[in-house]
Parts: structure tokens; sequence; C-alpha cells
């Protein structure tokens, strides 16, 4: 199973994007856990996921989350710009899945 974790300022707007994910996945077959959180929450909830996935409001934030993730090997990017402002599941899935698979 595939743990990604969508991290956003409050939690909410990447909450869509993983709607979307979801039934990406479902649709190929994958078996998927994709959840959003509020960037309060990062540091509880970066451990339990394969890669952790920025909102673009909090991109600022990628050097300090980066360096926090990477104590355990768990790679932190930003989601494109236009990848979420389309809400674009499909391609927001295959990149996190290639960071997995890169990580691994």
């Amino acid at each position: 199973m595939y743990k990604i974790m969508l991290c956003c300022s409050a939690g909410m707007s990447t909450s869509m994007l993983v709607r979307k994910m979801t039934e990406v996945a479902a649709e190929r077959g994958l078996s998927v856990e994709i959840n959003a959180f509020g960037i309060a929450e990062f540091d509880e909830q970066f451990p339990r996921y394969q890669v952790v996935l920025l909102g673009p409001q909090v991109k600022y934030m990628l050097k300090t989350l980066s360096e926090k993730a990477a104590t355990q090997g768990i790679p932190v990017q930003p989601i494109d710009m236009m990848d979420y402002g389309m809400q674009r599941g499909d391609k927001v899935l295959d990149y996190a899945l290639s960071l997995i698979e890169a990580a691994n």
C-alpha cells in the first residue's frame, strides 16, 4: 500500500485533491492511503507516510520540512502549481508514486 501525505496551511484545499487522487488510484486498482493535513500537524504525521507533498501556499517551508523528514528517508516536495490549481489528481498521484519509487 502506498502512503501519501499532502500538506497545506490548514489541510482544507488539499483535501479536494486527495479525493481526486483517490479516485484515480481506485480506477487503476492501486492500494493507497492519501490524507491531507495542516502544517501544524506535520511533525506528528509525516513518519506514517512514504512521501509528503506540499501545497503551493506552504512551499516556502520546503527546506525545513525536508530536513525533518530526511532523518527517516521520507521525500518532501512541492506540488506543481498548475496541477494543484487544476486539481489534476492523476498527475499529482503519478508524481507521488515516482518519488516513492526513487526513495526505495
